[in-house]
């Protein structure tokens, strides 16, 4: 043997002793986490929650503002997603939103198609292309907002979000709580109508994302039977007019004003959106969930709106009718045309399934609340889901009685006040995606969503947000306030605080965001 050979035998006999001490240390280490994974699996089990035990034995969904991974994903029916919303627009607080334009507006029918047209489908857009985001990223959409307007802006919105729930919730409820108190000739107090209503909503939002779209996928069904009822009872009233086509600068003010009613309603579900569509495959056509959500949302939006106008100018000719629309409002109206000189006991059998039909509108609202409270602030994130929703179904009742006798001036500022911040969200969210980011879902760092690292401080999305309120006090038009250019339209006033606070936020967030990305790297 030679020199070089045994330095070859001693070298393979040194590697193999390596070889060896590594196998046996892998094996020993392999053994000692066998012994610490039912420590560290009994730990956990203890650290949960017996609320979440309950969830799950009841098979009720007990995530939260944590990541969709690809495993937990593949419901990909479409129909799925887009029946969500046919069920959650086709209510009877649709139906009052679209009254209003001709009991509080003054417009005459015609004007209220033309304003609904218009109007619902600039609110509904952002709802069909942010639930893209849903299956593309796998993240509930106030999650998503932290890589669109930063992670500080995004906690505005989260806690704005909360308080809007609850204003959602309060407003349907009450609208559904006159219904049920006039068929009942009064002996159901509001109180007990709305804590009904409430717990119907409580036990359907609890058990989460696919019980809640179960539910949706059919409820519209009654819904759709009762509002066919009233077209055809409706019609047979010959109550209907078309009014009269009036011009000039108050009627473009009330037009703006109503218009804005409608885009707060229309566009109410944009900071959700992505949320009903994140068990969604992440190869799903991006195309059918836009054009499938956007066709069904606007069409039922735009239906019930114009049915709600043209059953409202049946004030206008009966006297009757009239009177109990001053006195219970919406839940009046539709008595009138189902009930008195109609179809007497079934038309009250109608008119309970209307007001049940607010379930549908109120429980994606519970849903995301819980959502964004715990994503406001990351201790609050600590507490279920499931316990927001409850809170938030309580604060909701506690709201909802003392504002039922003021129903339509509720109705009317709150769909305006959803308008405003949602469109300061719309302009720095689109600003962001199609701007900076160009468009390109690759260019989010979605699985690493926990770590500041991967999106935005905010700075640019708070400055935006200021400029943003900043224009929707120039074109407030409220009863409580009116803006200094807003009040210069018409004799009433015109609302254009959404359309100047997209307009500030727009530019205000644009002027910043190179700078924040430039100096932060992010």
């Amino acid at each position: 043997m030679t020199h070089s050979d045994l330095e070859k035998n001693i070298d393979n006999v040194g590697e193999t002793k390596k070889e060896s001490s590594l196998d046996s240390f892998l094996h020993s280490l392999e053994d000692e986490l066998r012994q610490i994974e039912p420590i560290r699996t009994e730990a956990t089990t203890k650290k949960s929650s017996w609320f979440d035990i309950m969830a799950s034995l009841l098979n009720a969904e007990t995530k939260g503002i944590e990541i969709v991974t690809d495993e937990e994903k593949g419901n990909d029916s479409i129909w799925n997603a887009v029946t969500m919303w046919l069920s959650a627009d086709l209510v009877i607080a649709t139906f009052a939103l679209g009254a209003l334009g001709v009991t509080v507006f003054g417009l005459s029918f015609w004007q209220c198609v033309l304003t609904i047209l218009g109007f619902s489908f600039i609110g509904v857009f952002p709802i069909a292309y942010f639930s893209i985001f849903g299956a593309k990223l796998g993240l509930r959409q106030i999650i998503l907002s932290k890589f669109l307007v930063g992670d500080y802006c995004m906690r505005i919105f989260a806690f704005i979000n909360v308080i809007a729930c609850v204003g959602w919730g309060a407003v349907n409820i009450m609208s559904a709580a006159q219904l049920l108190h006039i068929v009942n000739n009064g002996a159901l107090p509001p109180w007990a109508g709305c804590l009904i209503l409430v717990i119907c909503t409580i036990i359907v939002s609890f058990f989460g994302y696919h019980v809640i779209h179960m539910y949706e996928t059919w409820s519209w069904v009654p819904n759709a039977v009762a509002f066919i009822a009233i077209i055809a009872r409706m019609a047979m009233s010959g109550n209907f007019t078309f009014g009269e086509m009036v011009g000039g600068q108050t009627t473009a003010g009330n037009v703006l004003s109503f218009g804005g009613a409608v885009f707060g309603f229309a566009t109410g579900w944009t900071t959700y959106a992505s949320d009903y569509t994140v068990y969604q495959p992440r190869n799903v056509s991006s195309t059918k969930i836009f054009f499938g959500i956007f066709a069904m949302l606007y069409t039922t939006l735009v239906f019930t709106l114009i049915l709600g106008a043209a059953c409202a100018t049946g004030t206008l000719t009966n006297l009757r009718w009239a009177e109990l629309y001053a006195e219970k409002s919406v839940g009046g109206l539709v008595y009138a045309i189902l009930v008195e000189d109609s179809l007497h006991g079934f038309g009250e059998f109608l008119c309970v399934l209307l007001a049940l039909s607010l379930i549908a509108n109120n429980i994606p609202n519970m849903y995301s609340l819980g959502l964004s409270a715990q994503a406001a602030w990351s201790p609050m994130a600590k507490v279920p889901r499931l316990v927001w929703t409850l809170l938030g179904n309580f604060a909701t009742l506690a709201v909802c009685i003392p504002a039922y006798y003021k129903f339509e001036e509720v109705m009317d500022n709150f769909m305006n006040m959803i308008g405003y911040y949602l469109a300061i969200y719309q302009a720095m969210s689109f600003s962001e995606h199609f701007i900076h980011r160009r468009g390109n879902f690759a260019s989010y760092d979605y699985e690493n969503f926990d770590s500041k690292l991967s999106y935005p401080i905010g700075i640019a999305g708070i400055f935006g947000f200021c400029c943003g309120v900043a224009g929707v006090v120039l074109g407030i038009n409220q009863v409580w306030y009116s803006g200094v250019l807003a009040r210069k339209i018409g004799e009433f006033g015109g609302d254009i605080g959404f359309e100047l606070g997209f307009a500030f936020a727009f530019v205000g967030f644009n002027l910043v965001r190179p700078f924040e990305k430039k100096y932060t790297g992010r």
